[in-house]
């Protein structure tokens, strides 16, 4: 596989991961050092990270990340790559979503088990919230859930 193609779907995994809540494939994306800038929400390490996803987008909180659009650059074992984010945040007991899009701008280096990120981090270019009673007729349901009005 070339190394376009193996970060890609690095960063793939790193998204199913992060929405299906598997914690422990989502920490293998990154290095132990690995750093992330979240719009300004920073973290020293790949530990501090992790657990504050698992904190923070955890049972209750339905979430879709797509990106595209990837700009990624090789130089041997060093790889940057920027990707278009569009993402949605619903939380259905506070009746409340955001929707929005960013810029990443990630590295990666190469490990002897294949490509891992070192830094991962977006910029906003926009970010919308709605209350979900404003929304009459909306029905939301996640995995393994009956529908929530």
């Amino acid at each position: 596989m070339d190394d376009i193609t193996a970060i890609s779907q690095l960063k793939y995994r790193y998204l199913r991961t992060l929405d299906t809540k598997d914690w422990d494939a989502f920490a293998d994306c990154f290095l132990p050092e690995a750093t992330g800038d979240y719009n300004g929400l920073v973290f020293e390490d790949r530990a501090a990270l992790v657990s504050y996803m698992r904190e923070n987008l955890g049972e209750g909180l339905l979430t879709l990340h797509q990106v595209h659009h990837p700009e990624i650059e090789v130089d041997g074992d060093i790889a940057t790559a920027r990707w278009y984010l569009q993402d949605k945040v619903i939380v259905p007991a506070f009746r409340f979503m955001l929707e929005g899009a960013a810029f990443y701008d990630d590295r990666y280096l190469r490990t002897p088990g294949g490509w891992r990120v070192a830094h991962t981090g977006y910029r906003r270019t926009f970010e919308i919230t709605y209350d979900l009673a404003d929304l009459p007729g909306l029905k939301v349901k996640g995995p393994g859930e009956h529908t929530h009005v």
